[in-house]
């Protein structure tokens, strides 16, 4: 279970430094009325594909960590972090994320306000990112 999730989180850290080197960047390459067709035509498919990555993820991390800790395995308290950090960056979709992204798919930002929504978007996505990767790391380290 250490070796499932350590490469669910692996991928999922993947996916998100991806979305932040390339994504944003495009993003922030187009003009506002571009953004905001490309954001509506694909809001979905990001979800699709970062919700289930998401989703499990974080229910193999918990699973591990609850294992880990119920039969006292070496290495539980770090499993129990990783899942912890997991379920924060879970929370900030809803607390965060949902929201903006909604806006942009919406199109309901002024276009001389995106330059700066955007700049906060990905200000956040890295701070998720980071806790992804302490979770990571965290995870690792549970194996040792």
């Amino acid at each position: 279970m250490k070796v499932l999730s350590v490469a669910a989180l692996g991928v999922f850290l993947g996916a998100n430094i991806t979305e932040g080197c390339l994504l944003v960047r495009y993003w922030r390459s187009l003009a506002p009325a571009d953004f905001f067709a490309w954001y509506a035509a694909n809001d979905r498919r990001l979800l699709g594909f970062f919700g289930p990555l998401t989703t499990i993820t974080t229910l193999i991390v918990l699973a591990t960590a609850a294992i880990a800790v119920w039969t006292r395995a070496a290495g539980r308290w770090p499993m129990a972090i990783a899942a912890g950090l997991m379920v924060v960056a879970v929370l900030m979709f809803p607390l965060y994320f949902q929201g903006v992204n909604a806006r942009f798919a919406g199109g309901i930002i002024a276009p001389a306000d995106l330059p700066g929504a955007l700049a906060r978007w990905e200000l956040w996505h890295w701070v998720r990112t980071a806790i992804a990767g302490g979770a990571l790391l965290a995870a690792m380290s549970s194996s040792r």
